[in-house]
């Protein structure tokens, strides 16, 4: 039962339990990020040298000589194979077995789709070419008055533009809208360049937003209270 004068009554202090409970959860909020990645760190190299030290030559294997097996070491074989093919590939002989093994694997029926696909997926994420993504963006999908993050790749160009009846090629924008938390999965969708916003934050930070169902925001560096408007993607000239 309450009265009026509880209120002036003094705060109870939290107990004995509740101080430790508080202090419990406060220790792993700070040890689980840390804990998670090293054993997402140790696991990882457990697992690439799992695969990669069986195809070493035993030879040349540190555990020959140290006695103990070192976790990570398959890591550094891997990187330094990669460069050393990377390295010859670069060479007028590299390219040249490069089109002949793909010339072999273009024979084969169910490899050749294989070897398309992983190829394919391989130049889209590592190449660093002109089919990054340029900006972040805001769209209305899948309706109007409903927006989505989404992610300027390029103009629609040839038959996209004419067939959308968009002849010039700047006035349609392919955005990839991803899905939450998987951003590798989403649609890719074509919009009129006045139907899409520019976003101020970086595409790292608009990832980060996706994959955090909105619960990660970029750092606001603008004054408390001051608004800017959205704007939408200015044609080139």
């Amino acid at each position: 039962m309450t009265t009026p004068f509880d209120e002036d009554l003094p705060t109870r202090r939290p107990g004995m339990f509740a101080r430790l409970r508080s202090s419990f959860l406060t220790g792993i909020v700070v040890i689980a990020p840390v804990g998670l990645t090293i054993w997402f760190l140790w696991s990882f190299a457990g697992w690439v040298d799992s695969f990669v030290l069986p195809l070493v030559p035993e030879r040349f294997q540190p555990e020959k000589y140290v006695g103990i097996n070192l976790r990570g070491v398959g890591i550094l074989f891997f990187l330094f194979f990669t460069i050393l093919v990377g390295w010859i590939a670069k060479g007028l002989m590299g390219r040249s077995l490069i089109r002949f093994a793909e010339s072999l694997v273009q024979r084969m029926p169910v490899v050749r789709s294989i070897y398309s696909g992983v190829k394919q997926i391989a130049e889209t994420v590592f190449t660093q070419s002109e089919r990054s993504f340029e900006k972040a963006c805001m769209v209305e999908y899948p309706r109007k008055g409903i927006w989505a993050i989404g992610f300027v790749s390029t103009e629609a160009k040839g038959e996209v533009a004419a067939r959308a009846g968009h002849p010039d090629d700047d006035d349609l924008l392919s955005v990839f809208v991803p899905t939450t938390p998987n951003p590798t999965s989403g649609f890719l969708l074509y919009f009129p360049s006045a139907d899409v916003i520019e976003l101020d934050m970086t595409v790292e930070d608009a990832a980060k937003l996706v994959i955090s169902a909105g619960l990660v925001y970029p750092s606001d560096k603008k004054k408390a209270g001051e608004k800017k408007q959205p704007k939408p993607i200015a044609n080139k000239a």
